[in-house]
């Protein structure tokens, strides 16, 4: 495993278990909601996803058992207080592609990562309907699925252009009491046999 304060690079080999215990949707979703609104008690969690807090608290173990979450500090000693290890988790994906139990593994992630999408917006339908989001906002919400046709080098390239220039955005933004938590779900899967020239069904 390789790591830094705010990534945490999982190894397929070293990391199958760690791999396999991610793609819980129950524990996906705990881990998402502790990077997104910090450090959390089981009974919380349990009321923000409508499950049990002996389920929740289970799942947290889990997570902590793999170094995903860990004991946060107290603000009483009546419940475990839990937050994320880290801001982000990747892989390599050639790496994960090597061996069988990898390759499912970075399938259920990537299934995991589209059901997210479905309930974050219903959420932000939710939140702009509500007001709980200002009118500023609607006009850069946006979900979009283009099919561009591309070199593996330039998709490579364009997964660097995108990082860096969000991680200058983050940076630029962190201090702005008007910024929100943006989920941002971005995909490149080419597609085998598509005729040259075409206009795929469903672009936009």
């Amino acid at each position: 495993m390789d790591s830094d304060d705010q990534r945490r690079v999982l190894d397929p080999e070293r990391d199958a278990a760690a791999l396999k215990a991610l793609t819980h949707p129950l524990r996906i979703r705990l881990l998402g909601l502790l990077r997104q609104h910090g450090p959390a008690t089981a009974s919380e969690l349990a009321a923000r996803t409508g499950e049990t807090s002996a389920s929740t608290s289970y799942h947290l173990r889990v997570l902590a058992k793999y170094a995903f979450v860990a004991e946060a500090e107290h603000r009483d000693s009546r419940e475990r207080r839990w937050k994320s290890v880290h801001a982000l988790t990747s892989w390599n994906n050639e790496a994960m592609h090597a061996t069988p139990g990898s390759r499912a593994a970075l399938g259920a992630l990537r299934r995991r990562q589209i059901e997210h999408l479905r309930s974050t917006l219903a959420q932000h339908e939710a939140d702009m309907e509500t007001g709980r989001l200002g009118a500023e906002w609607q006009e850069p919400s946006n979900v979009s699925d283009l099919m561009p046709r591309l070199t593996p080098e330039s998709l490579r390239e364009l997964w660097t252009a995108f990082d860096t220039k969000l991680a200058e955005l983050t940076a630029r933004d962190a201090s702005d009491p008007r910024a929100e938590h943006v989920v941002v779900v971005t995909a490149g899967l080419p597609l085998a046999g598509g005729a040259p020239g075409t206009d795929p069904e469903g672009a936009s």
